[in-house]
């Protein structure tokens, strides 16, 4: 991945309405090198994976405010798989509580970034999924 940019979507999936954070984080990851794709407010899990497949991304990045980050997460998780979107990384920043966190990654997200999480964390989170690992 060193010599590609890592494209990154960020969705805001449902009713949730509150995009200041998105908008704000994907300047920063853009900052940092990577290529963002903004989906805009109220996306469906459907458009977001559609958008997905057509910008051919290495990573979603959900933002969530509403509170409906598990409900949201089991549905996009189910939908890639019957796509075959394995391959795609999924991270979520948001209103997340701490004792979510876990269920989150036991879902299959690559990383949790509540809100409040410095920007350097976030863009260091993201370029360490496509490090290679060191045995």
């Amino acid at each position: 991945m060193a010599d590609k940019k890592i494209r990154i979507l960020i969705a805001k999936p449902d009713l949730d309405g509150h995009d200041r954070g998105a908008k704000v984080v994907a300047l920063a990851l853009r900052d940092a090198g990577m290529e963002v794709i903004y989906s805009g407010l109220h996306q469906s899990i459907d458009q977001i994976l559609t958008t997905a497949m057509q910008e051919a991304v290495d990573v979603i990045g959900l933002s969530i405010m509403t509170g409906g980050h598990l409900t949201i997460c089991r549905k996009l998780f189910a939908r890639m798989k019957e796509e075959g979107l394995d391959h795609v990384h999924v991270v979520v920043g948001g209103v997340i509580p701490k004792q979510d966190v876990p269920k989150l990654e036991e879902m299959g997200a690559r990383g949790v970034f509540p809100g409040g999480t410095p920007f350097s964390e976030i863009v260091a989170g993201i370029q360490a999924l496509f490090e290679p690992e060191t045995v």
